[in-house]
């Protein structure tokens, strides 16, 4: 069988499907493919964010606890988690090539493509669609960007937002047409590769979109549909509304930025579902679709994501499966984790390794093996969740008291009201579960010590823009 991965970054776990929260978001596209697949409706990232959960999937081995002191000179970010894969690892992609499979990746998340990173190897080819975020793509002309039509009155300033400044240069030059937005390229350049590699059988092609992460940006026709007022400014960086008083128009329309952009990625999803099909590629090939975690569009007055807020509308990911030869349209509550996807993969194809950190999912799904786990962990930072069917939990591992809050989940499944007084049980089982991942609490993670942070426009604005220099 070929392989096709098809990875998105925050796309929340509530939109694909029905009578979920925002199944309201049109995606049609994705809502076809779970129609035709395998469904795990409980998979949670086991390390958090974008790096440590692709890095996870490409090694088959756990990002979390943070225990590798990676040299990771010059990265940025470079806390807990975001280093290089480590060069004594083998990558799924060589594990593929080594199995005679024609290996391919295209994306636009630029953190893989940063020096000594590592994503690369193991890929015949591989393709960097430049310009997402704060990739440092563009350096000026700064005369030509205006941060004001997208930050509160009065607060255009690229010293508090270097990240927007970064893409504004970034954007300059982009041409008409939706084509020309980043996650058109990324789609099309991987319905390109399936032209050009459909006789070059078996493949593994890994198509990974940044988008609909930060900054939301799409064709304003696709955020129009779900809310529209020209009185009100599009916050593509949605966080500088974070610790503000927006109004209820200007939350309402950067949710719709936000949905735009998740309808406008699924429309190219299509594009490269459709040229699969029109290949006659769907009779030989295992498409599974995955994501790294979700966000909070003003979920408890906050825009994005971060470590002191690891519930589901963050931890939780997307991952199905559609198998020629498998179910359609099945969903399993089995406690799946992003670790599982590697070892899953390989025994689809027959690759055999040594013992990795995940299990086979495969026969979970098919219905003849039941859950291989009864809870899961999530660590961010230094936070860590363990969840299993009846409650919860969050606190932090490095805290000599951990100070754990409970949810019940079988009364607040939404995780807003926390148990007052939870049973010393529960507490107990849950720090015994942290231990039996990160080892005994308090931990202490340690990581590489850079010279210098690394530089970007993150340092260079500051000193360039910075109050002092301003007239």
């Amino acid at each position: 069988m070929n392989v096709l991965v098809i990875c998105v970054d925050t796309l929340r776990p509530d939109i694909v499907g029905e009578g979920l929260k925002l199944s309201h978001i049109k995606t049609p596209h994705l809502d076809r493919l779970a129609a035709e697949s395998v469904v795990f409706d409980r998979c949670f990232a086991e390390g958090l964010p974008t790096i440590p959960v692709r890095r996870c999937v490409f090694t088959g081995r756990r990002s979390f606890p943070w225990r590798f002191e990676t040299p990771n000179e010059g990265l940025q970010p470079a806390e807990h988690g975001w280093h290089p894969i480590p060069h004594e690892m083998d990558t799924l992609a060589e594990r593929f090539h080594d199995a005679g499979y024609a290996t391919g990746l295209v994306s636009d998340v630029y953190h893989m493509f940063k020096p000594t990173m590592n994503f690369t190897r193991g890929f015949l080819s591989w393709r960097f669609i430049r310009g997402q975020e704060n990739d440092p793509y563009r350096s000026g002309p700064f005369s030509r960007i205006d941060l004001a039509p997208y930050t509160p009155d009065g607060d255009g300033d690229p010293a508090r937002y270097p990240v927007l400044a970064q893409y504004l240069l970034n954007m300059l030059d982009r041409q008409e047409g939706e084509e020309n937005y980043l996650a058109a390229q990324v789609f099309r350049s991987g319905a390109q590769w399936l032209e050009d590699n459909a006789s070059n059988r078996p493949f593994f092609l890994w198509v990974d979109s940044f988008s609909p992460h930060e900054l939301w940006d799409p064709p304003r026709h696709y955020a129009d549909a779900y809310f529209a007022d020209p009185s009100v400014k599009d916050y593509i960086y949605p966080m500088v509304l974070n610790g503000g008083d927006p109004s209820e128009p200007e939350v309402q329309r950067t949710r719709a930025l936000y949905m735009g952009y998740v309808t406008f990625v699924d429309r190219w999803i299509g594009h490269l579902l459709e040229t699969l099909d029109r290949l006659n590629l769907e009779e030989d090939t295992v498409v599974m679709f995955l994501s790294d975690h979700g966000t909070q569009i003003w979920d408890r007055g906050k825009f994005g994501k971060g470590g002191d807020d690891l519930f589901p509308f963050n931890t939780r990911l997307n991952w199905f499966i559609r198998h020629p030869d498998g179910p359609a349209g099945r969903h399993t509550d089995a406690w799946v984790q992003n670790q599982d996807v590697t070892t899953t993969l390989l025994a689809m194809a027959g690759i055999e390794h040594e013992p990795l950190d995940g299990a086979d999912l495969w026969p979970i799904a098919l219905g003849k093996s039941p859950g291989a786990r009864d809870h899961i962990t999530t660590g961010w930072a230094h936070n860590m969740n363990v969840r299993d069917d009846h409650h919860s939990v969050h606190f932090k591992v490095t805290d000599a008291s951990p100070e754990p809050v409970v949810f019940d989940l079988k009364v607040d499944p939404d995780e807003e009201t926390p148990v007052t007084n939870p049973s010393g049980d529960i507490v107990d089982r849950a720090l015994a579960r942290a231990a039996d991942v990160v080892g005994p609490l308090p931990v202490s993670f340690t990581q590489y010590d850079q010279r210098h942070v690394g530089r970007s426009m993150r340092t260079f604005a500051p000193g360039r823009f910075g109050e002092s220099d301003r007239t």
